[in-house]
């Protein structure tokens, strides 16, 4: 089997900070996207990290990035619903893809929030131990995004005028949500409520110990599921790193970078038995053979290759130059592609 053209090609970033200067920090994630767009990537999508220095507020920043953008499309991967209240992220998400006029991919999961115990009193002081953190906390997002009745009141009290659903409403943006899923089930729930499907480098060990493999089964039962079959939209985000540019000192760092993380890939992780692709560092030809070569990747047509986390501001420029120029292209990509 062959690959398909790519049709879009996007990247994700985390958009570290230094605590002493966090401005800096997320001035460079914001000129960073500012680049993606005018080397033509389709998409950008930011990482959501709590209590660390990277992204907490991916609506802030993207609302900001709205303002200094007018094409690329801007997402989220992912938004821990853990830590959200479903009622109010759907405001703030439907706020944002009217400023943005309608360029924007929510990318969300569920699961207790990263460390629970340490932070439950402080997140929820009245009901640590009775929140919901299963797969109908998206369901009540899909819900309120979707335009569904939140209220059984709607109309004029004084001089005030209500809504019985969330306002604004954005029409389009229930269908461009997303489900970051690293599971069979979650691909499969993800494709019986509609939703896109994002699958990264990391999936769970349940039917394979080859990551190849069961990133493929997990598209594949997300599209059996999906109301709209093999048409159902799945982006794929591996760690990709050419280096067709770089200087000798960049190349010698990302492979210093790829081979300390490369360990973790030879068998699953912890007892949830996670998965950890390797990362693809070489120069754009060498990657794209891989990728063709990827069983997973032969059933996708859009990507959002993700950013080291702890590269420099200049290494992210030349990484997403060649990707934008070199890669893509080499992947059956074009700027503008539909």
């Amino acid at each position: 089997m062959t690959s398909r053209p790519l049709r879009k090609l996007g990247f994700l970033t985390i958009g570290l900070f230094d605590e002493a200067d966090p401005r800096r920090g997320h001035e460079s994630t914001l000129e960073i996207i500012e680049l993606g767009e005018r080397l033509g990537f389709d998409s950008v999508w930011v990482r959501h990290r709590h209590f660390q220095y990277g992204i907490s507020s991916p609506v802030a920043v993207l609302a900001a990035a709205s303002q200094r953008t007018s094409r690329i499309e801007l997402g989220t991967a992912v938004i821990p619903l853990g830590w959200e209240n479903p009622l109010r992220l759907a405001e703030d998400l439907a706020t944002l893809d009217v400023l943005s006029g309608g360029r924007l991919n929510p990318g969300v999961s569920v699961g207790p929030p990263m460390r629970y115990d340490e932070v439950k009193d402080a997140l929820y002081p009245a009901s640590a131990d009775t929140e919901d953190f299963s797969y109908e906390r998206v369901r009540r997002l899909l819900g309120f995004v979707r335009g569904e009745k939140v209220t059984g009141f709607s109309g004029v009290d004084g001089f005030e005028v209500f809504s019985d659903r969330v306002q604004p409403h954005s029409p389009g943006l229930g269908k461009r949500l997303w489900y970051g899923g690293a599971s069979l089930g979650s691909a499969r729930w993800a494709g019986e409520n509609g939703m896109n499907f994002l699958t990264s480098s990391v999936v769970k060990a349940e039917e394979s110990e080859d990551f190849a493999e069961v990133q493929l089964s997990h598209i594949r039962a997300f599209r059996a599921a999906h109301p709209d079959g093999d048409r159902a939209r799945v982006s794929q985000g591996l760690v990709v790193v050419p280096t067709d540019s770089a200087t000798p000192e960049q190349r010698a760092k990302y492979l210093e970078f790829a081979q300390k993380r490369l360990p973790r890939t030879a068998s699953p992780q912890g007892p949830a038995r996670m998965m950890f692709a390797p990362d693809l560092v070489g120069t754009s030809d060498e990657i794209a053979e891989r990728l063709h070569a990827h069983a997973a990747y032969r059933e996708v047509d859009e990507v959002a290759f993700a950013l080291p986390f702890t590269f420099d501001h200049d290494d992210y420029v030349q990484i997403l130059t060649d990707i934008a120029t070199r890669l893509g292209p080499a992947l059956g990509w074009r700027p503008g592609g539909s």
